[in-house]
């Protein structure tokens, strides 16, 4: 189906104002546009612009209206750390363990976790990385030879990309859920930018620009797009 994501800012390249994106074809391509809008048809970009245009080469799209900033989708350098070093609490577990991973001395205290309770962990822990607006990871060879992530990152779509570029050492003292967490700005945390005839892989985040993006984090997904389906939007 023909759809039309529209926001009040659109960053295709995820490019500062005034900044194009490499490979951009078109001058400006890649620079923000207000009152924006990419056109998605099956699992590719097919337009990005200003909203009236792209409506107007779009009749009878489906319209969906997002708040605050629609980006390309994030890349996630650490999945394997988050997904096995991490346990992702079960709803059902929440009264005992809380929603958030668990890792370290309070993952160690589970004691020994069955293959079928690792398998539903890596699989909460894939959802939870849409909910920040990943759309890639990346891991060396670009695939997993853990057969349980291998198998949870195919289900869900997530593009997997090689570690070239991969930062060196962590801000903090573990990985984040939030791609953010790495220090870099928008350009060096996406995968890359929105195209015409590219993957349709976007994020939109409930914030008024790209600065306030990086101060406040992916925790403002609202919605994650990945190859054109809608799968995560905040209620």
């Amino acid at each position: 189906m023909l759809t039309i994501h529209a926001a009040p800012l659109v960053l295709p390249a995820g490019a500062a104002p005034g900044m194009d994106a490499p490979g951009m074809d078109a001058p400006g391509m890649g620079a923000p546009v207000v009152d924006g809008a990419v056109a998605v048809d099956g699992d590719r970009v097919i337009a990005v612009g200003p909203y009236d245009e792209v409506a107007e080469d779009a009749p009878g799209a489906r319209v969906r209206r997002w708040p605050g900033v629609l980006t390309p989708g994030l890349r996630q350098w650490h999945p394997l750390w988050l997904l096995r070093q991490c346990y992702h609490p079960d709803p059902r577990e929440a009264d005992e363990l809380g929603e958030q991973p668990l890792w370290g001395e309070r993952l160690a205290a589970l004691g020994d976790l069955t293959e079928a309770r690792w398998s539903g962990s890596v699989r909460r822990g894939v959802q939870r990385m849409l909910r920040y607006g990943t759309t890639a990871v990346a891991s060396p060879g670009a695939r997993f030879r853990d057969p349980v992530v291998a198998t949870a990152v195919a289900r869900s779509g997530l593009t997997v990309v090689g570690t070239a570029g991969a930062p060196g050492m962590l801000l903090g003292e573990r990985p984040d859920l939030d791609p953010f967490a790495e220090g870099y700005d928008l350009p060096g945390t996406v995968h890359g930018p929105l195209t015409v005839g590219g993957r349709a892989d976007l994020a939109v985040f409930d914030v008024p620009d790209e600065a306030a993006l990086r101060e406040r984090g992916a925790a403002t997904c609202v919605a994650t797009v990945l190859a054109g389906r809608l799968v995560y939007r905040a209620r």
